[in-house]
């Protein structure tokens, strides 16, 4: 691998992993709905989908998705209904009034760790863009196989994104706690989850595959 082109990646992926998108808008909701550790668990959910959309980029199912409209639609519209019901879910619910003392903590850590690797891995927009970003930076001739480098750059890139999104859940779940100071919004706060789960998963049903 070209020591320059590593260095051009790493300046990349730190702006892309700061650019606001649906994993990050995820744990937004989780981590202001449910407190710091609920956000944190959702990150790392993330990075374990994410890191399975790496390991497809390398075994090349991702070039299968890029070129089957069908298997692309498939994915996007699973992984688009799967954030809307839980959004519904979360709009549904009936939620008891509850003090500061008695953090909201609807779902348990395993369920919150699955729901954000499902919700990553149901993205047919993260194998894409695994897709199309790693390649550029790999050196084909070099002694080092393609699938290797491609690798270790995804897996730098997972990393650096999964501790944005934490640094998101520290920032946003304080100020969660903050809000919880007002009696009635904690009721709302589900149903404000809900909503944006369901924005996410409309945005994923829209996306196409350009």
């Amino acid at each position: 691998m070209v020591v320059d082109n590593f260095w051009i990646f790493a300046c990349t992926a730190i702006l892309l992993n700061l650019t606001p998108g649906n994993d990050m808008l995820y744990v937004i909701a989780r981590s202001t709905s449910q407190g710091i550790m609920c956000g944190i668990i959702s990150s790392l959910g993330i990075m374990a989908g994410c890191m399975l959309h790496i390991v497809a980029a390398v075994l090349g199912l991702s070039a299968i998705i890029a070129r089957s409209a069908m298997a692309f639609d498939m994915i996007k519209y699973i992984g688009a209904a799967y954030l809307i019901y839980l959004g519904i879910r979360g709009i549904m619910s009936r939620k008891k009034t509850v003090t500061v003392s008695s953090p909201v903590n609807h779902l348990s850590y395993r369920h919150l760790f699955w729901q954000g690797a499902v919700t990553n891995v149901l993205n047919p927009k993260v194998a894409l863009f695994f897709l199309a970003f790693l390649p550029q930076f790999i050196n084909i001739s070099g002694s080092v196989s393609p699938s290797l480098q491609i690798l270790f750059l995804g897996t730098w890139f997972n990393l650096g994104g999964t501790i944005v999104n934490i640094l998101v859940a520290l920032v946003f779940g304080k100020a969660g706690e903050w809000i919880n100071q007002s009696g009635k919004f904690i009721q709302w706060q589900e149903r404000v989850t809900g909503f944006i789960l369901i924005a996410l998963g409309i945005k994923v049903a829209l996306s196409s595959r350009n």
